[in-house]
Parts: C-alpha cells; structure tokens; sequence
C-alpha cells in the first residue's frame, strides 16, 4: 500500500487529477490469480487500463493480452506480444483488426455465425459462447445475459466448431465471459456447468477459456476449481481474462478540494469528475473516498466534479473531517476503467499518470495539454 506522504508528494509533483499505480499491489494481484489458477494461462483483459508501462510489466511476467480494437492490438505489438499471448475479441470487429490480428499470429474469439467467413484464412478461433444467464452485477457489464449483444447460443456453438474446421480454421474451443464486477461466485459455476453440458456434441477441445469477471473481493480459489473442473470434461488446456481485477486496487485517483457549498446536500468540490472517473456515473460504482486530510468533527459530504452535468458525482454519503480548498482526497479502485476511460468532454485534459515502485515514483503518462486534445483537429 502506498504510503500517506507518498500520495502528498505524487500530487505535489504531478498536479492533480492524477492516477497513481501500486507496483507491489499489482504484482499481488497477478499472484492471486496464479496461486488460484494454478497452470492457466493468464491473458490481460487491456480494456481495463491499457497503460504501456502496466502492460510491459505485465508482458514480462508471461502475461498475454486480450485485444478488443485496433487500438489495443497495436499496444499489444508495441510491448512486443505475438502468437498464443494475444486473443482478439469484440462483437463487430473490422477488417483493420483482422488483419492486424492474423499479422500476429492471435487466436480470435468468434462471437457470431457470420464470423466464421470473414477471419482470415486458416485462423485459430475460440467459440464465444452466451449461456444467457441472470448474474450480480450492474446492467451494463453484464455480458452472459440472454438479452446480451455478445457471443452465440449455446445451441449454436456446435455447429460453429465444425463450420470453423470445415472452412480451414484451427477451432481450438469454446469461450465465455459473463460480465465484469460479478458478486456472486454462483454465476460462474452456473456459467461452467452450461458450457460442460456442450461435451457430447463438441468432444474434446483443446482450449477453454472462461475470461474473467471476478470482483475484487471474489473467491478466486472456489472460481478456480470451477473452472478447471469445467476445462477437464472438454481434456482441454485453461485460459483465463482477468482484467480489473489485476489493476483495480492498486489504482487511486487523486484530487484536490475546490470548495464547498451547502444547498439541499453538502457538495464537496473536487477538481476530479466524471471526466476522469465515469465508473460511478456510468455503472452507479462505489469507490472508497479516503481524506488525506486531518480535522475534527465529521460531516456527510456529496463529492461532486466540476462538469455542468448533475450526474457528475464521485461518490454519495461519504463521511469526512471539515475539507478546505487544497485538501487531497484519495479515490480507491480506480486502477481499472478510470484513466482507460478518461474523456476529453469540455476540453479537458486527461490527467497525468505515475508508478509507485516501492522507492520512488516513475511518470508513466504526462498530462495532457489543451493543445494535445485538439492537435488532430484539421486547421488546429
């Protein structure tokens, strides 16, 4: 855990808003994964925070990458990545990604029929597979669901292992992932056993690959066993997708107090907002708000951003001592889908990113500047 001055330092070095990343946490969390998950192999789910310092850490402890863009793709061949360490997902890939991918050498996950007609020729492909399942977590990251634009019936998955061979790909097995933040370990063992049923009509595979969607209090050894119990009935190799878990903790978003006001709540005025951190807006996400602040009596405080937008709120309810203009707040959890996806909305400047080895801290992006976020405007 970073240690309380090393946060006042970060702020005052770097300004604020401003991401900061735990070594050791992250490190940590990788490490639970493989105690858990014993010999799977571990593909990074980049969406969740695509910094390329994060992903040549994690590139050089034997990490792959899950890719859902171009974008992402390239990353992955910026941090040197090929082959079996990168998967390609996403619903309506481009031809852009395709290409970039069988460039690569990736394995993509199929996620409809039409699919198998447009990968390039002799592709390596993973079925991804919709058990249409209700699971615990917000509407919007639930994946699995039968209402979900992702992945294809588990009727279907059969025919489309044989339609993939048929047509020259290396169909090495079936995919799922059910939604991201999940509570309830029950939704993947219902998720597995779904997929395990699928056994007499597609035999033995040599991948399955049940991604990730754990949250960050899950029980990954009961998950695990799971899991593996779902691979061995298929003979086939594990593959897994964290991705907040891997980064969530060890990020804070730090940001100073603007002021305050009293109106039908008490609004705390933060120079962070939905800007930098959408989460809470976007999913109605909880993060831990700790002051880095002494003071005496305690009051409830709304901590509120600086958009015009009403929603644009940190957190409800949060109890902290008397702020004053400057103060630090820290924002917990903020590692995963916070700086990954930061806006520009109102001409804002995306804050500034740093690492934290244990010894020192490492600027890991820079702010951006008003003529950054209008540089590729023609005429700017």
């Amino acid at each position: 855990m970073i240690p309380r001055p090393q946060f006042l330092d970060a702020a005052a070095r770097f300004g604020t808003p401003l991401y900061v990343y735990d070594a050791a946490e992250l490190d940590a969390a990788l490490a639970r994964v493989r105690a858990a998950f014993g010999d799977a192999r571990v593909y990074y789910a980049m969406k969740a925070n695509p910094n390329l310092t994060l992903l040549r850490r994690m590139r050089s402890a034997g990490v792959g990458f899950e890719c859902v863009s171009a974008g992402e793709i390239a990353r992955a061949e910026q941090v040197g990545a090929g082959g079996d360490q990168v998967l390609v997902n996403g619903p309506a890939k481009l031809a852009e990604e395709y290409a970039a991918g069988a460039r690569l050498g990736a394995t993509f996950i199929v996620d409809r029929v039409e699919e198998v007609g447009l990968l390039p020729p002799r592709s390596r492909a993973l079925v991804r597979v919709n058990p249409a399942l209700s699971v615990s977590t917000h509407d919007h990251l639930a994946t699995g669901a039968a209402g979900s634009k992702f992945g294809v019936t588990p009727e279907q998955a059969p025919g489309m292992l044989s339609a993939l061979r048929e047509a020259g790909h290396d169909a090495r097995g079936l995919h799922v992932h059910i939604g991201s933040a999940i509570r309830n370990a029950a939704d993947f063992s219902a998720a597995f056993a779904r997929l395990a049923e699928l056994r007499p009509q597609t035999g033995n595979l040599e991948v399955l690959d049940v991604g990730g969607g754990w949250g960050v209090d899950a029980d990954l050894p009961g998950i695990a066993r799971e899991a593996r119990a779902a691979a061995s009935v298929f003979g086939a190799a594990l593959w897994v997708e964290p991705g907040r878990y891997l980064v969530a903790r060890a990020g804070t978003l730090l940001t100073r107090v603007v002021g305050t006001k009293h109106t039908g709540r008490n609004f705390l005025l933060t120079d962070a907002g939905m800007t930098e951190l959408l989460r809470p807006m976007l999913y109605g996400a909880a993060h831990p708000v700790t002051a880095l602040w002494d003071g005496g009596a305690r009051e409830t405080w709304d901590v509120a951003g600086p958009a015009c937008e009403s929603g644009d709120l940190l957190a409800r309810d949060v109890p902290l001592p008397e702020p004053a203009p400057g103060d630090l707040l820290a924002v917990g959890e903020a590692g995963a889908y916070g700086a990954s996806m930061s806006s520009t909305y109102l001409t804002r400047s995306r804050p500034a990113e740093a690492l934290w080895d244990g010894s020192g801290w490492t600027l890991i992006r820079r702010r951006e500047t008003p003529q950054d976020v209008w540089a590729a405007e023609v005429g700017a």
